[in-house]
């Protein structure tokens, strides 16, 4: 089945359609950059002309940078708040016109990597972990999700742990890897100690360039890079559409 996937990042909104027996992308994708303030109607814009782009008539599944119930945003941690006060899945399904799946981003990204990459046939506890404008998080276990975990949220010394371990806090304070791995080492000690799981993916846009962080990091549980790289949302988004049932 081929389905047009979406995926809404801080930064970039980048789609393509999906092969979902297979996990590839049919055609080159296209990224827009994300409007200055992520409002709404700017980022249905996008969404649409996307679409567009491709000439597409079907099903879309978009990923989405907050939990997601009922249609609707639960969080704006990187995005205008007005999306709090509106039903988003409306929304794009108004502005393209076709049948739209919405849920969390680093959901998305981790059906593409639990379906056909990293975390697939693992049989026990699985965390994916988006770094990029922010810190997503999806926990599997035995291959099903828990939705709409948002543990890039938890206090690490005080702070929102985002705000320290992002890859745009290792831009915005001009880390060096090896400063940024101490920050990455101490959130993934504490989810370690939360959740004790089995693997650990780390994606994100930050994970094309896992060979500069990854052997610095030292906590026990193996650790892995995303093999859909900074793609698995755009995946992920499309499988979920396929499945249309985690609109919720």
């Amino acid at each position: 089945m081929q389905i047009l996937g979406i995926d809404i990042g801080g930064s970039g909104i980048k789609g393509a359609p999906v092969d979902t027996q297979t996990g590839q992308l049919l055609a080159s994708r296209l990224r827009i950059e994300t409007p200055p303030g992520a409002e709404p109607e700017a980022i249905a814009k996008i969404t649409a002309q996307i679409a567009d782009h491709f000439d597409w008539k079907g099903p879309i599944g978009i990923g989405f940078p907050a939990a997601i119930k009922n249609g609707h945003a639960m969080l704006a941690s990187n995005i205008s708040a007005r999306w709090l006060e509106i039903n988003a899945l409306l929304l794009f399904g108004d502005a393209t016109g076709r049948q739209v799946t919405l849920l969390n981003d680093a959901d998305a990204a981790g059906l593409a990597e639990m379906t056909f990459g990293a975390g697939q046939n693992q049989p026990g506890t699985v965390i994916l972990i988006t770094l990029g404008t922010g810190l997503g998080t999806a926990i599997f276990h035995r291959g099903l999700l828990l939705p709409n975990t948002e543990l890039g949220h938890i206090e690490i010394k005080g702070e929102d742990a985002e705000l320290r371990t992002s890859d745009a806090a290792r831009q915005r304070e001009d880390l060096s890897w090896e400063k940024y791995s101490k920050r990455l080492n101490l959130y993934l000690n504490r989810m370690e100690f939360l959740f004790w799981p089995d693997l650990f993916i780390l994606g994100g846009g930050i994970s094309k360039k896992h060979e500069k962080f990854l052997p610095l990091l030292t906590v026990k549980t193996p650790i892995v890079p995303a093999q859909f790289l900074n793609e698995a949302g755009i995946v992920g988004a499309a499988l979920a559409a396929r499945n249309n049932s985690y609109k919720e």
